[in-house]
């Protein structure tokens, strides 16, 4: 069956069977229909024809559009930014234009994605060693130690000094001239 439509650029289009309502798409993409009536007013995406009942339509093509927003939202960028990057591609005149801007684009956020993944090992290796020096803390039980010996444990951790992550345990004043703060509910 065949239904006359209004094209997005106001020409007529005549085949229904291949375009998708917002609500269709948005289950197809796995995302909400607000999320896309977001992306339509950030100018991101466009259905490319309304139907009579003035039922936004798409074609397959928003579905390509949709996964390339979310691979550059997993890359870091905002929605805003990619509404940037759009304008710098429309606004340029000549192709190897276009592709340097984004081609920059794309080797700062690699540079960045290669910073994270450099902290993130460090921090899995600050992790592991700190898993280490733990396991041997197993061989301690009660009553022999408390936790306020720790500092000073006999135990051979494997290391001079306890890890980072551990290390700020033991910088709690043990002054034992200290005054302990007492907290008590308020009465009425």
């Amino acid at each position: 069956m065949r239904k006359s439509m209004i094209g997005a650029m106001g020409g007529p289009v005549t085949d229904i069977s291949k375009h998708l309502k917002v609500g269709d798409l948005a289950r197809l993409a796995g995302k909400s229909v607000r999320a896309l009536r977001l992306y339509e007013e950030l100018d991101l995406l466009h259905p490319v024809a309304r139907s009579n009942g003035g039922f936004r339509l798409y074609d397959e093509t928003a579905i390509t559009r949709i996964r390339w927003i979310e691979l550059l939202q997993e890359a870091g960028l905002s929605l805003h930014q990619i509404q940037d990057l759009l304008k710098a591609w429309h606004g340029t005149k000549y192709g190897p234009e276009a592709m340097a801007s984004v081609r920059a684009m794309f080797e700062r956020k690699l540079e960045e994605t290669r910073g994270a993944i450099s902290r993130s090992q460090a921090l899995a290796k600050e992790l592991e060693g700190t898993l280490d020096y733990l396991r041997t803390c197993q061989i301690c039980r009660p009553p022999r130690t408390t936790q306020e010996d720790c500092p000073q444990c006999p135990e051979d951790h494997g290391m001079k000094q306890p890890p980072a992550l551990v290390a700020g345990f033991h910088t709690e004043p043990h002054s034992r001239d200290a005054i302990p703060l007492l907290l008590t509910p308020e009465t009425r």
